[in-house]
């Protein structure tokens, strides 16, 4: 049975339709990819399932049960985690103070010592940093604590929206290698995320959307060599 199961989900903005009877699962300890063009839905599929949007139709079951009605601080007390587009930290409140927040559910408060000196470690950055607001940051930096914040919620799910976003070329292979150990470690992910290379290069399942329709779907290395993958998203 899959983590998470997402079938028929219909979603929108006040009378705007942006999903469309979209279906995924998310396989137990495995990293998959959403990838598709801006605007197509992606970014609102994620908060819909995690609870900051409600569905129109479809529902969300997360290990055998169904969570689709659930808001959002149910889902994440569940082991649901999201880092968001754009970061979205407290910027006047400290890089620990913003981790700290991260712990925050009565799932994760248990372990914030040991999560703690876990993202420390991914992140050697991020503990000299500590005692510095999070709005002085750099991007990458920033981008660092919001995965680290994720990562002290104990979550069963982690999800990221464009991870790589605005980053430079060597930050995003560093965040990348972070994401590749933790899948060896057996975390279950979803990265929506717009480059495409590097998505399909780590994950192990990969999903295509279009206009607020799953259109593709496959292990990620036979949708790398989709020939509309590699000319839509690949350059190829």
């Amino acid at each position: 049975m899959p983590l998470l199961e997402v079938r028929g989900l219909a979603s929108g903005y006040g009378e705007v339709q942006v999903l469309w009877d979209v279906s995924l699962d998310l396989e137990r300890g495995k990293l998959t990819a959403l990838i598709g063009s801006n605007g197509v839905g992606k970014t609102t599929l994620l908060r819909t399932i995690v609870g900051l949007m409600k569905p129109w139709r479809g529902t969300v079951r997360f290990d055998g049960r169904d969570i689709t009605r659930e808001p959002a601080h149910a889902k994440a007390a569940r082991g649901l985690a999201l880092v968001p587009e754009g970061r979205q930290l407290f910027t006047a409140m400290t890089v620990f103070e913003n981790l700290e927040m991260g712990a925050c559910t009565p799932r994760a408060r248990p372990h914030m010592a040991r999560n703690l000196a876990r993202v420390y470690e991914l992140f050697p950055r991020l503990k000299e940093r500590a005692d510095q607001k999070a709005g002085t940051l750099s991007g990458g930096e920033q981008q660092m604590a919001a995965l680290a914040r994720g990562l002290m919620a104990e979550p069963e799910i982690l999800m990221f929206d464009e991870l790589s976003l605005g980053l430079s070329p060597v930050l995003v292979l560093n965040l990348f290698d972070v994401l590749k150990r933790l899948r060896a470690e057996g975390l279950t992910m979803l990265l929506v995320e717009q480059n495409v290379h590097l998505a399909l290069a780590v994950s192990d399942y990969a999903y295509v959307m279009a206009d607020g329709r799953i259109v593709l779907q496959g292990p990620s290395r036979e949708v790398a060599r989709d020939p509309h993958v590699r000319r839509a998203y690949l350059g190829i």
